[in-house]
């Protein structure tokens, strides 16, 4: 897959509705049975990314159509730069636990679910975040004056001093592609520090 034409690579690179054998694949898991996103909002995204060893992997996400051009957009900038992302699977493959995704160092974005602590519908119920390489970027959040770090297996990933494989920082090409496409980043949070988390919203 790494000799591909650039015409080959860009056949690699697209978005389609939400076909019934897709739906298949997610329908009880990231779209639960009280899911209030219509299933005509979503999109599935192919793509292809590279990994640390620069062995190019194929993806697939499934994101607000609001979002699509632009999440495909900046993973086809990330794929050319080589910049490393290590997984991109449906997080119906891990039947849609945020926590074994994030775990396995896995890339996603639609999951009908609230935010960790809270009753509130995340962005990613919405399909409107994206997490990158969660795993190397954790969610961190003070508890009780305890720190409570998603995943669980991510505590060497806390000091974002150190330098480790994997690794988002701000003003990084991954970081100034989601900014520049209009969306905000959870490193920038006071409440609490999301490093994987890309977001954006609508009025």
């Amino acid at each position: 897959m790494n000799t591909m034409t650039e015409s080959e690579i860009n056949t690699m690179f697209y978005i389609s509705e939400i076909s019934d054998e897709i739906f298949a694949r997610i329908k009880g898991k990231s779209y639960k049975d009280n899911c209030t996103v219509p299933v005509t909002d979503l999109r599935y995204l192919h793509l292809l990314h590279k990994d640390l060893d620069g062995v190019t992997h194929e993806g697939e996400m499934i994101c607000n159509v609001k979002i699509a051009e632009d999440v495909l957009e900046i993973f086809r900038a990330l794929y050319d730069a080589g910049y490393p992302i290590e997984k991109v699977r449906l997080i119906d493959e891990y039947d849609a636990d945020d926590e074994r995704s994030m775990a396995d160092n896995n890339c996603s974005s639609f999951n009908f679910r609230t935010v960790s602590y809270s009753t509130k519908l995340s962005n990613h119920a919405l399909g409107l975040a994206v997490d990158i390489n969660p795993l190397y970027n954790p969610y961190i959040k003070t508890l009780n004056g305890k720190p409570h770090i998603e995943p669980a297996n991510a505590g060497p990933y806390v000091d974002r001093s150190a330098d480790y494989p994997y690794k988002l920082e701000e003003g990084d090409l991954c970081y100034r592609l989601f900014i520049e496409h209009g969306f905000s980043w959870g490193g920038h949070w006071q409440s609490c520090k999301d490093y994987q988390h890309f977001e954006k919203t609508f009025e």
